[in-house]
C-alpha cells in the first residue's frame, strides 16, 4: 500500500535503507524504534498488510504472535527492564505492528502508560539515538534474538 508508512519502512529494509532494521523473521521485521525515550523500545512489524489480527490466517497469526514473543523475549535480554509492555495499537497506522516498550522504575512514571508521556519528550531529538547508539541497540538486540 502506497500511503502505509508501515510498508514503506518494509520497503526500505527490502532495499537496505532502513537504518533501524535488527532482523528479519518469518511474518515480521524487528526494528528499533526511531525516538529511545523508552531505551530499547522495538516494533515487530507484520509482513501481511493487514488491520486486526483476525484478518490473519489462522497458521500465519500463530506463527506471528509466537515470533512477537520472541522478539519481546530478545528485548527483554538485550536490555534488562524490570518490566515489557506491548501494544497493538493500528489507530494511526493501520498496518498490524507491535511496539514493545522496555520500561523501568527510574523512570519519572513507572506506572503510567507509556502514551502518558507528552508527545514532545518521547518525540523529542533529544532521544532519536545517534548512529552510533543505534547500531550499539541493533547488536544488542540481534544477538540476543541469535541466542534464542
Amino acid at each position: 500500500m502506497e500511503d502505509c508508512l508501515i510498508c514503506r519502512r518494509m520497503d526500505m529494509i527490502k532495499e537496505d535503507t532502513n537504518p533501524y532494521f535488527v532482523a528479519e523473521l518469518e511474518t515480521g521485521y524487528v526494528v528499533i524504534g526511531d525516538h529511545q525515550y523508552f531505551e530499547g523500545y522495538t516494533l515487530f512489524l507484520c509482513k501481511e498488510h493487514k488491520r486486526e489480527l483476525h484478518e490473519l490466517d489462522s497458521g500465519f497469526k500463530q506463527k506471528f504472535l509466537m515470533e512477537m514473543s520472541k522478539v519481546a523475549e530478545a528485548v527483554n535480554i538485550a536490555f534488562e527492564p524490570d518490566k515489557l509492555n506491548y501494544e497493538l495499537l493500528g489507530n494511526g497506522d493501520s498496518h498490524i505492528h507491535w511496539h514493545i516498550f522496555p520500561r523501568r522504575l527510574t523512570e519519572p512514571n513507572p506506572t503510567h502508560p507509556v502514551w502518558w508521556t507528552p508527545r514532545e519528550t518521547m518525540y523529542s531529538e533529544s532521544v532519536r539515538p545517534s548512529y552510533e547508539a543505534l547500531e550499539e541497540l541493533k547488536h544488542k538486540l540481534r544477538g540476543a534474538l541469535e541466542k534464542l
